[in-house]
């Protein structure tokens, strides 16, 4: 914890940026904001006497500590000049970009409301943060920063100002901190606020950890020594250090009734090393050495906290009988505990950071995306607020699916809640649960690390009203209300059967003649449905398509049925098997771009090899009988595929940039966007790089449940 007293220098913040920034571009376009910023402020003071320009100055080496890009610093050093200096935002476009501009202006947007966290007003405070948040996490990370700066040098204002700031600081800001796993800016906005809200206890911690801290740094230094000279032996390279525990880490656990001297983690190591493999053999060495604590063992590497947070941790009896805490996690993943999203962006000026870094970082702000839909529904003011302090800001609980992915719930939460915070196609199919092994009543209450499975029945009618009164999430009782209100499934029913009207227009079939007796039976048999209402449905929700099911019939007798290979080759290296042949040039036809989990059929072409269509390719009819079978590769599983998708909207000004970021955040890269304007819609011709089929129908689910998007179709050229 610090409590400003160094005023720092232009130098100081280039100092510090320049230990990860390397372009001198970059690095002269700080010193070229902090002249305009500094200009900008002249004449401007702060009520601890100090000239006003050292608080963004301030403001930005705090930036560096968590490894912010450039624009990100030049918009902490720049974060005040549209509220205080009359600056406009056009003004800082021209001068210093767009990006730089709009993390400016985001800022400015969640900063010009200072109120007590009792006030009414809180609810649109909570709205332009989360809004902020969505729009760009920089916004947040510059406001964290703001707010440090500002605690840091809160002994300036009056006592009944001290309280407020604290109080807004530990029950908004620290919150959010520690969901962006930021966990330096987190802990240190913590004991602030303590340090005004409880003086008294904040001291009387602060004086028992000075009094016994000779004696603790004697123990950790014998420790040290002992395991440094344990991991020498074994000829590992690693870095070692004691870690201190924060002052209001302490008083959470004093509160909850435990002694001063009893609480393990007073005592602590952390060692970094270079890779994952090493952690693990380190842990093993720890406890042959010294005995562990039961269930005192944590494994956040295998299974990561919400927040990307990774080690291993134990608690074990060390030197002399002490106990202590032990933490071993790599270097990277230090970083990422310390500096949480913030450290992606230090990642992508150095280290190349890889896809799963991005879908991890991602897949963290999606949830405080999600809140923003809040805003569309018709909720009161207390509903609105509720939701977000036990959503957001609230201790939640962690469970895990069967495959050890880890999902945050409201504490509270019950099996619905869980299904559909992993899809909503999986809460509106949802048949019943198993937890721990054990089936469960849908109204049981989710404990930490339950590990969950929902059943699910395709042909479910969907979720029961009753539901709404189990369900704890806002997320889930909207989506329960969205299915009830919005008719979700008859809007499907009759969208599936325009569309194999339209198919069977189209083919010049007559309706009636087509559906008859013997062919409905084939359909509802091979399609796995039990009657056209089911049929409809499915053919609306996106699981197959008209054509599909016209072709059902057309081409049962011919090579396009189902394909079971009696042995699958095994090492073939494309990603389809064409039957009977190992070599052989395969493409996938650009017509229909067919992904895995499509059923597909493969086309002998003239000189070209196989070319593969999915089933339902109305082109397949205009194609002689040429056919062979062809399955997808199971042993290719990394590689992503192009497929195409119109999307309908109705007229919106952000429709481009959500669905860009929806498509971000379920780790779809867009390949290309074509963009049709109409009267009263736009429709986006989008091409997208997709796993397989599940990837692709829980992304086109998401942009369905954005309220102005009206259909999305996948394409067939």
């Amino acid at each position: 914890m610090t409590i400003e007293k160094k005023l720092y220098t232009i130098d100081d913040l280039i100092d510090k940026a320049s230990s990860y920034i390397t372009k001198e571009e970059e690095l002269q376009k700080i010193r070229d904001v902090f002249e305009f910023s500094k200009i900008k402020h002249a004449g401007q003071f702060r009520q601890s006497g100090e000239p006003y320009f050292y608080h963004p100055l301030a403001t930005a080496v705090i930036l560096t500590t968590v490894y912010a890009d450039c624009d990100t610093i030049c918009a902490g050093l720049l974060h005040d000049v549209i509220e205080d200096c009359g600056v406009s935002k056009q003004e800082l476009e021209d001068a210093h970009g767009t990006t730089v501009a709009n993390l400016v202006y985001g800022v400015t947007k969640i900063s010009k409301i200072h109120f007590s966290t009792e006030n009414e007003a809180l609810i649109e405070y909570y709205k332009k943060i989360i809004v902020g948040m969505s729009e760009d996490v920089r916004v947040i990370i510059i406001k964290l920063a703001d707010r440090l700066h500002n605690m840091r040098t809160l002994w300036a204002k009056d006592e009944e100002k001290q309280k407020k700031i604290a109080r807004e600081t530990l029950d908004i800001l620290a919150p959010i901190a520690h969901h962006l796993g930021i966990h330096k800016i987190k802990s240190e906005l913590e004991d602030l606020s303590l340090r005004y809200l409880k003086p008294n206890v904040f001291y009387d911690i602060a004086d028992k950890l000075n009094n016994t801290k000779l004696e603790r740094d004697k123990v950790v230094s014998d420790m040290i020594t002992s395991v440094s000279n344990l991991l020498k032996e074994n000829n590992i390279e690693f870095e070692i250090k004691g870690r201190s525990k924060s002052i209001y880490s302490i008083y959470k656990k004093l509160e909850k009734g435990r002694k001063f001297s009893d609480i393990y983690d007073l005592l602590a190591l952390r060692i970094l090393v270079d890779d994952v493999q090493q952690c693990y053999s380190i842990i093993g060495m720890i406890h042959a050495k010294y005995k562990p604590i039961p269930k005192r063992f944590k494994d956040y590497i295998a299974m990561p906290k919400v927040n990307g947070y990774q080690s291993l941790h134990t608690t074990v009896f060390g030197i002399d009988g002490y106990l202590f805490e032990i933490q071993i996690r790599t270097r990277d993943m230090d970083e990422i505990a310390e500096n949480g999203v913030a450290s992606h962006w230090a990642y992508k000026e150095n280290k190349n950071l890889n896809q799963t870094g991005t879908s991890s970082t991602e897949a963290k702000l999606q949830f405080f995306k999600s809140i923003v839909e809040l805003n569309e529904d018709k909720m009161s003011s207390e509903e609105f607020v509720n939701s977000v302090k036990n959503e957001i800001l609230n201790n939640n609980i962690y469970v895990f699916t069967p495959k050890g992915d880890i999902y945050e719930l409201p504490k509270g939460s019950t099996p619905i809640d869980f299904a559909y915070c992993v899809h909503t196609r999986v809460g509106e199919t949802m048949v019943g649960a198993i937890v721990n092994d054990s089936i469960v009543p849908l109204d049981y209450e989710l404990q930490d690390n339950d590990i969950v499975k929902i059943n699910t029945n395709k042909n479910s009618s969907g979720p029961s009203k009753e539901w709404l009164n189990i369900a704890k999430s806002t997320r889930a009782r909207n989506k329960i209300k969205t299915f009830f209100t919005k008719g979700a499934k008859d809007t499907y029913i009759e969208r599936g059967k325009a569309e194999l009207e339209k198919e069977l227009r189209k083919r010049k079939l007559a309706f009636n003649e087509f559906l008859n007796e013997e062919n409905t039976a084939e359909i509802f048999k091979q399609a796995k449905v039990t009657d056209m209402t089911d049929l409809y449905l499915n053919i609306g929700n996106g699981r197959f398509s008209g054509a599909y099911v016209i072709n059902i019939i057309q081409k049962k007798d011919s090579p396009l049925e189902k394909v079971v290979f009696k042995e699958i080759p095994k090492h073939v290296d494309g990603d389809v098997i064409v039957e009977g042949i190992d070599k052989i040039k395969v493409n996938l036809a650009n017509c229909c771009n067919p992904v895995p989990g499509d059923e597909i059929v493969g086309y002998i072409t003239k000189g070209n090899g196989i070319s593969v269509h999915r089933r339902c390719c109305h082109n397949l009819a205009f194609l002689d009988n040429r056919m062979v079978s062809v399955i997808w590769n199971p042993e290719k599983t990394t590689n992503k595929f192009v497929t195409s998708v119109f999307i309908y909207c109705k007229e919106s000004d952000k429709s481009l940039l959500e669905i860009m970021q929806k498509a971000s955040s379920s780790g779809i890269s867009i390949d290309n966007i074509r963009t049709n304007r109409k009267i009263d819609e736009v429709i986006y011709d989008v091409d997208l790089w997709v796993r397989d089929l599940e990837h692709l129908n829980n992304f086109i689910r998401d942009l369905e449940n954005i309220s102005y998007i009206e259909k999305v179709v996948r394409m067939i050229k």
